[in-house]
Parts: structure tokens; sequence; C-alpha cells
């Protein structure tokens, strides 16, 4: 049930004048169009940025398949347009519509958007105001859609907890359904006999009562209307329930048998270049490392696995399917899957005569690294990306990130051996406790592994150091400490640049405004939404990419909401305050957490003494 019209005037006032329309036209091989007439509900898959990220996000594609597969549900997507397409959707009044059917997102029963990195959050405004449907949840009625949030942003979700209904914790795959499904029931009771719902306070009243049994029924979504938090100097003291029917807080949703879950053996293909055009299969959720700076090591417990037959009958599949040709196998540690060895031995086996290279693009640096390039073989010049985040033994210690440099060093010697042209080394400054030692031990280790390289292959690999900022998170041991100020960051990627000395080494430093907003965005309690929207309203869009953002915006929408960036970034919390995001749980809970901070905490303070 296309929108005939609507794409009618897409084509004839819109499409022709923007920079790469086939994002907008849909079409794409694999796409599901059914009939809204013959459905019970609608949905529609939002990824706030640009349909080339959106399209490389493998859970959209999984939730997409997961919904379709249902008779009486259709999934349809929609990602945030660039500036010069929403200038026109604009000026000729045309709403933010789904690639499928062109349908307004009003229109939809239900939105989920997936809210992956909070430099995105204005896009979720500009879809949400595009799309024609009110900004604040408050304002809406059973008439308008059900916003839902999921992603691994939602793990604070106050900043962005005045625009959602409802925030899912945890595994969207078993709760996405359940609620769509729920919101079919609660609309159903409140639509009037002529079709219609209503308005004005009764109709806002109605959508209080409807959202309100959400969060009782069920236990991982968030409904932040409920909650009202409270301030003392500059930081959250309590979080308030205005209703005691809610929950106090918030358990996560969670899979407990990951094989049983589809992959999406169909996926889209699109039209245009995307950040990833391969199929990429999750072999694994979880992982069995205890990082203290991963958040996502925390959030995504229990460690889950598919079956080797599982990923291969799946990636035959997917293969017959789309014709992509290369296939991508997905964990936080891929290289820790059990069955790692014979998965890749039968990858191999089936697609090499085809042609299909195989990535791993997340390897643990163990000993399994000194033979794991002659594994996973490259037929074609390629990188081995590998993420050591530090470079010393002592500070390695106290990130519990327990590798050898011996050990990353001989797997990247038999990379080389193995035709591998290049090196990609992830680390982090601004740690706790970070030392000007340990900034020299980025330096050195790349280097060491470039003399490695000229030893194999005669010449001087290209090895690539990139080192974000880091950004202490919630839900980690480190979400007590404060971030690094702008000042160091400058002087750490000064100094870092000034101890190379190998040309072929390249020392790509994050950038430091994206990083203090990020700060900013992921460590802020319900004011920040504020910032969100001023920032938004003075013209904020499409921040993830470095061409757009503006980041004296954002810093003077911070100082007119009057927030606070040294107590709210930089100064540590101790560890009884409130966090503004502790009502949120997850698996092991915050006596773990509290647990893992005092341990860094000692081995901090042995560091200092021994230095």
């Amino acid at each position: 049930m296309i929108n005939q019209q609507r794409r009618r005037l897409l084509e004839s006032r819109v499409w022709p004048h923007v920079q790469t329309p086939a994002q907008y036209v849909g079409g794409e091989r694999n796409i599901v169009v059914k009939d809204h007439r013959q459905l019970r509900g609608r949905l529609c898959l939002g990824f706030p940025d640009a349909y080339t990220i959106g399209m490389s996000h493998h859970g959209l594609q999984v939730l997409y398949s997961l919904m379709n597969r249902r008779d009486d549900w259709c999934a349809e997507r929609v990602f945030t347009p660039w500036p010069d397409m929403e200038a026109l959707l604009r000026k000729h009044e045309i709403p933010l519509y789904s690639l499928e059917t062109f349908t307004s997102l009003a229109d939809f029963d239900v939105i989920g958007l997936s809210l992956q990195y909070e430099i995105s959050s204005p896009n979720v405004l500009t879809m949400i105001d595009l799309g024609g449907i009110p900004l604040e949840s408050v304002d809406r009625t059973m008439a308008d859609p059900l916003l839902v949030a999921g992603g691994p942003c939602c793990q604070n979700p106050e900043p962005m907890a005045d625009y959602f209904d409802v925030m899912i914790m945890g595994d969207g795959e078993p709760a996405l359904p359940e609620i769509c499904d729920l919101w079919i029931d609660l609309r159903q009771r409140y639509r009037r006999d002529d079709g219609t719902f209503a308005g004005g306070d009764e109709g806002r009243r109605q959508r209080e009562e409807a959202v309100a049994e959400i969060a009782q029924k069920l236990a991982y979504a968030y409904v932040p209307r409920f909650y009202h938090p409270e301030y003392e100097d500059n930081r959250i003291v309590s979080l308030s329930r205005t209703r005691d029917d809610v929950p106090a807080t918030i358990a996560p949703s969670v899979i407990s048998d990951l094989d049983g879950i589809p992959l999406p053996t169909s996926p889209i293909v699109p039209y245009i270049d995307c950040v990833h055009d391969r199929i990429a299969l999750e072999i694994m959720r979880g992982c069995p490392h205890l990082c203290r700076f991963c958040q996502s090591t925390v959030i995504k417990r229990p460690l889950r696995i598919r079956e080797v037959d599982t990923i291969v009958n799946a990636a035959i599949e997917s293969y017959r399917n789309t014709g992509y040709n290369e296939i991508s196998v997905l964990s936080l540690s891929s290289s820790d899957y059990p069955h790692f060895a014979p998965l890749i031995h039968r990858l191999h086996e089936v697609f090499r005569p085809l042609g299909v290279n195989i990535s791993v693009p997340s390897l643990r640096v163990n000993d399994q690294l000194r033979t794991l390039p002659q594994l996973i073989g490259n037929d074609r010049r390629s990188s081995l990306t590998l993420a050591p985040e530090v470079a010393r033994d002592d500070m390695r210690e106290q990130i519990r990130k327990k590798i050898k440099n011996s050990d990353l060093i001989e797997g990247c010697r038999v990379a080389f051996e193995n035709n591998y042209e290049s090196v990609k080394l992830y680390f982090m400054c601004g740690l706790p406790g970070e030392r000007p030692v340990d900034l020299d031990g980025i330096v050195d280790l790349a280097e060491e592994i470039a003399t490695v390289g000229k030893q194999v292959k005669g010449r001087y690999p290209r090895v690539t150091a990139s080192v974000s900022n880091f950004v202490p998170k919630a839900h980690t041991p480190y979400q007590w400490n404060g971030m690094q100020r702008r000042e160091y960051f400058k002087w750490a990627h000064k100094y870092l640049w000034s101890r190379r000395k190998i040309r072929s080494v390249n020392i790509k430093c994050h950038d430091i405004e994206t990083s203090l907003l990020e700060g900013v965005l992921s460590r802020g309690d319900r004011r920040t939404g504020k910032v969100v929207r001023l920032a938004w309203e003075r013209g904020a869009r499409m921040d993830g990419w470095t061409e757009y953002l503006d980041p004296e915006r954002w810093w003077s929408a911070i100082e007119d909401a009057g927030l606070d960036v040294e107590r709210q970034v930089h100064d540590k919390y101790e560890m009884m305050d409130k966090l503004p995001w502790d009502h949120v749980n997850v698996k092991f809970g915050r006596a773990y957490l509290e647990k893992e901070q005092g341990r860094a905490t000692v081995q901090l303070a042995a560091m200092a003494n021994a230095t």
C-alpha cells in the first residue's frame, strides 16, 4: 500500500534537487512491503543518522526481519535526512516518511529509534518534528504513535527522557514485539466508535494511563514521565516516582537462548555505498572479559552463543539472497567464541571457492592471536585491527585488560607473513591515573610493530594508532570518575605526536570537542535534554559528521541552559552519591561496580607510589 501521491510529489519537487537521492527512494532488494489495511499494527524502525550509517547497523536489520516475519505487523525504515532534504521537506510541507510505503511517521502505531551514540541526539528531534509528532511525550495523545528508544544510550536514559514515551533496557528482540502488541491493545481500548481518538486534555490523560500500564506490565520498559528528579549543588539527589504503581528500578530485557533468535538472512541491499556493504552475522552476545572501562561487557551479560551450524546456514542463505562478497562475524570479542576455529574452517570451506572473504573485526589479543592470521587467511590485501587500549602492563592491570605485548607483536608478525598490509590499533588516553609513560608506550608499541613489519616485508608497513579520549560511562566501575579536561587532551595529543619517529606510523587522535560533548550527554541528568533541544533549535544537525559539527553552538546552549559542566562531567562522584542512571539495573548490579572501583583505586595508588 504505497502512498503514490506523496511519491509523485517527491519525484517532481524533492529528489531531483538533493544529493544522493537514492537514499530516500526505497525499493531496495529484500525490502518488505505490506498492505497496511491487512495488518494489526505498523512499526517504523528509525536510525538517527544518515542512511549510509543506519543501513550498516546490524541491529536494525535484525529487528526489521524479526517483525516482518509476522503476518500481522509490518516493519518499515526511516533515517535522518541530510539538511538539503530536510529543507525541501519543510518547504513543500511533506512529512518525514518511511522508505517502504512513503507513509508519514505520524501514521504509524509505533516508532522505534536506536540510540547508538550521544552526539546524534539532535537528529532524534529532527525526525520527530519532521514526522509531525509533538516533540515531548507529555504533549501527545493516543492518536500519536508510541515513541520507543533502545540501544546503549538508554543505559543513561535521562538526557533524552522528555522525548520518548518508553525506553527499553537490554535486548530488543523479546522486548519490541511485546511492547508493540501491548500498545495496539491499549489503543483499541481508547479508540472511539468512529475510529478516532480523543484530543486535548482528555487525550493526554488517556495516553498517560496507557503508558503507565506499559510501565506496570513490562519490567524493562522505562517510562520517564513518571519519575521526577530533584537536584542540589548542581547534581541529582533523588529520582521520585510520581505514581506508586510503576517500578522503582528498571530491569533489562534478556534473551536466554540467542541461538533461538533467527539471524536476518535476507538483509536489505542498498542502492548506494554504505559504511559496511557485507553480510553481518552475530555469533555471540556478551563478553567473557570484565574490562573496567567497557560499558558493553556490563550491559550485555550474560554471555550467549550461537551454534556453528546456525551461523553457517544463515551465511549460506544470506549469500544467496544478497550476493555480497564479504561475510563479517560479529561480537564484542569474536576470537573468544568457544567454537571459533571450527566456525572459521567451515566458513572458508563453503565460501572460499565462491570468492567470498571472511572478516573478523574484533579479535582478542592473547596467545591465540599468534595463529589467527593463518586461520583467518587473507586472499586480499587487508588490515589487521586490534584494540590493546593501553600499552603498559601496570595500566592494563588497572583497567583489567589482561593482554601481553609479546602476543600482540607476534600476532602482527604472523599477519605480515600472511599478506596483511597494515595494522590499526585502538588506544585510549585520559584513563584514571594515566602518566606520560603510558603515552610513551602507545607510540613505542606502534613503532615496534612497524619495525617487525619491515623485518618481514622489507619496508615499513602502515601502522595507525587510533587514540580516543576516555569518557567514563554509566554502569562501569569508572562511572564515579571524572573525565579529563580539554587542556589535558590537547597536551596529550601534542605529546603523542612529538614522540613519533617512523613516518609510516600515524597517530590519529579523536576530536576533543566531540569527546567532551559525549561526556556531557552520556553523564548528564534530565536537565541535559534542554541543552539538546536548544542546540537543535539553533541548527544542530548531523553532528556525528565533522563537517557539520559546530562545537560553539553546543557550548552556548550548555551555558544558556545553566548546565554546570564541571560538576556533571569533570568532578568525581563519591561512592555514596546518587548517579543520574542509578534506577537502571544491570547484571551484577551496583555492588559489583563499587567493588571494582575500590580495587581500581588501590591499584592506582600502587602505580602512583611506584612512579
